[in-house]
Parts: C-alpha cells; sequence; structure tokens
C-alpha cells in the first residue's frame, strides 16, 4: 500500500502517524504532504524519517492507493481532483463533501458498505460528534428505531486543533500568574469557564455544528431521525462528551439496552453508578472506542432512553475512525 498524509503537521495528521503505526496499516511507502509553511519537515514513522512535501496541482498522487486528507475544507475542494485523478481514495476530514450525494459519509461501526459506492473517489469522514453518538445509537437502533434525539455535548478543545488546546493550557498559566489570558480560537476564554458556542450560528438559531449533527446523522443511519443538539464547548484538553436523550418506537428495557451496548462494536460499557463508574474525558484521552455510561429511563417519556458517552475527539472522531475506513477497504479487497 502507498499510503499519502495530507495535513500532517495538525493535530488530526500527527494523530494519523500514531494510529496507523499502533494498528500495523500496511504501508509500503509513506508519503506526507503540508502547505508551503509545513514543507521540509521531518517526521518519525516506525523509526524511518519522513520530509513533507508541498502540496502541489501536480502527479505526486500517481500510485497512491489511500489518501487521508486533514488540512480544512478549502484545500479538500481544491485539491479533490489532483489526489483522486490517478485512482487514490481520497478519505477526507473536513466538511466540505459530507452532505453531497455522491460522496459516502461513513462510520464503519454503522455504515461501513457505503464506502464500496464512491463515484468522485472520495469517502467523507464525518464531523466527531456525529461520528461518537452514532456509534452509540446504532446499538439501540438495532432494538428499536429511534425516532428522536436530544443531545447536549460537552466538546473539549482539541475540536478546535492543537493550537486551540495549547491555548486553553497557556490560559490556565496565565490566570494563576494573575495576568490577561490569551484569547485567539474563541470568542471567550475558555479556562474556568464554558461556551454555548462550536463554530458559527445559522438563521434557525442552531450553530453549524449542531445542524451537522441532525444532517450527517441521517445520511450515516439512512433513517428519518430527528437530532436537536447543543454543543458547548468546555475547558477540557481532549475527547468529547455527550448527554443523549433517545426516543424509540417501542419501550425498551434498561437490561436489553445495557446488553446491546456492551456487545455493540466499538463500545465499551463502564455503568456502575454504584461504584461510580462512568465514562469521563481525563480517563478516555488517548483510547480508541466509544464508552457508555449512566444508562437510564427517561422520566418523561415511557419511549425515552437516557445515557451518556465519552470518547476521544481527534481519534475516534477523526483519524481513528478514517484508518479503520480504510481497513475495511482492505479487508473486502476494495483498494490497493
Amino acid at each position: 500500500m502507498t499510503v499519502a498524509i495530507v495535513g500532517v503537521s495538525g493535530a488530526v495528521g500527527q494523530e494519523f502517524l500514531r494510529v496507523l503505526e499502533e494498528r500495523d496499516f500496511p504501508i509500503d511507502e509513506l508519503l506526507l504532504f503540508g502547505s508551503s509553511r509545513s514543507a521540509g519537515r521531518v517526521y518519525s514513522f516506525k523509526g524511518k524519517q519522513y520530509t513533507v512535501k508541498e502540496l502541489k496541482h501536480n502527479d505526486d498522487f500517481k500510485g497512491v492507493d489511500v489518501a487521508f486528507v486533514s488540512a480544512g475544507g478549502g484545500t479538500s475542494l481544491e485539491f479533490a481532483e489532483t489526489i483522486t485523478k490517478y485512482g487514490a481514495v481520497m478519505i477526507d476530514n473536513s466538511s466540505a463533501f459530507r452532505m453531497e450525494k455522491d460522496v459516502p459519509l461513513v462510520v464503519p461501526e454503522v455504515n461501513p458498505e457505503d464506502a464500496l459506492n464512491r463515484p468522485r473517489g472520495i469517502i467523507a469522514n464525518p464531523n466527531c460528534t456525529t461520528i461518537q453518538m452514532t456509534v452509540a445509537l446504532k446499538a439501540i437502533e438495532g432494538l428499536s428505531h429511534i425516532k428522536r434525539v436530544h443531545v447536549s455535548t460537552y466538546q473539549a478543545a482539541s475540536g478546535a486543533g492543537a493550537s486551540a488546546m495549547a491555548e486553553l493550557a497557556k490560559q490556565y498559566e496565565q490566570l494563576l500568574k494573575g495576568e490577561e489570558p490569551t484569547v485567539e480560537k474563541f470568542a471567550y476564554q475558555l479556562a474556568y469557564n464554558v461556551i454555548p458556542q462550536v463554530d458559527v450560528f445559522t438563521e434557525n438559531g442552531y450553530t453549524k455544528e449542531e445542524m451537522k449533527m441532525y444532517n450527517e446523522t441521517r445520511k450515516i443511519m439512512h433513517s428519518d431521525i430527528e437530532v436537536s443538539a447543543t454543543c458547548v464547548r468546555v475547558p477540557v484538553i481532549r475527547a468529547h462528551s455527550e448527554a443523549t436523550w433517545v426516543e424509540t418506537e417501542h419501550p425498551l428495557g434498561i437490561e436489553e439496552v445495557r446488553k446491546a451496548f456492551s456487545e455493540a462494536e466499538g463500545v465499551i460499557l463502564q455503568d456502575e453508578t454504584a461504584k461510580k463508574e462512568y465514562p469521563m474525558p481525563l480517563f478516555v484521552a488517548g483510547k480508541d472506542p466509544v464508552y457508555v455510561g449512566r444508562i437510564r429511563k427517561d422520566l418523561t417519556n415511557p419511549n425515552g432512553i437516557t445515557f451518556w458517552t465519552v470518547s476521544d475527539q481527534i481519534k475516534k472522531g477523526a483519524a481513528l475512525n478514517a484508518v479503520q475506513i480504510a481497513e475495511y477497504l482492505i479487508k473486502v479487497k476494495n483498494i490497493g
């Protein structure tokens, strides 16, 4: 396999290197691409040194089997044809192609087969919050069709990249010294605060992030499911949390839901409230699965179930999901 990583110097790009090495992804040749600022940087992978090339409109992707792209929507739109013109499968982490009808939007635990139909050679990686939620929803959908979801997210600084994580850490240092905190990545200081806004607001009062959860979930699950989300940025470095209320067509028992989660692909059940055991970002950062806990009946709805999930945004919410898509294509001999 010849593998390319586009945007390797960013937080997700660096996570791609770690995930590919962790999972011993079959790589014969590795190519790293970045902006003119990143070109020339050297990164280590499996004991070898690789130099970043500047991404240009040329023939650099000739012979590439799969390209993991995490360089922003503008770059994805501009370079998609260059990346795919010789047959490379482009797995894109931006929002540029997610809702395009001829581009599959894939979570391997939920709809892996969608990746096989990619007329443009592009597969879109969903939004991190959507990935986390749909992995959990898949377990419940198998018991009874989900009619609607209310979800509140608690999103870490990692969702805004490496510089946002650094800014949060810096803010705490500055505040402890009595200094004015640096505020650049978010609308307000994040340290000692929560910000009820992720992305920009749309005309209906929801943010683009919240609307992504609505639209992407329906596409991934091939469902008429309704999703109403409130997305909140919290002063956590890494790993997103979500409080989710689900209404199903038929009432479900707690034990059957718990059993479904315990058997679900990509899910770890952590639900021992008597022992104060439930998922938390502090312990989930760097882990692969979606952790589920606090499972209970919704007191306001006989067909309602509510639960809490935590997952690493950079890993499962971005790099790992993309790598798992490529692994599925290899498994079914649809790539390489």
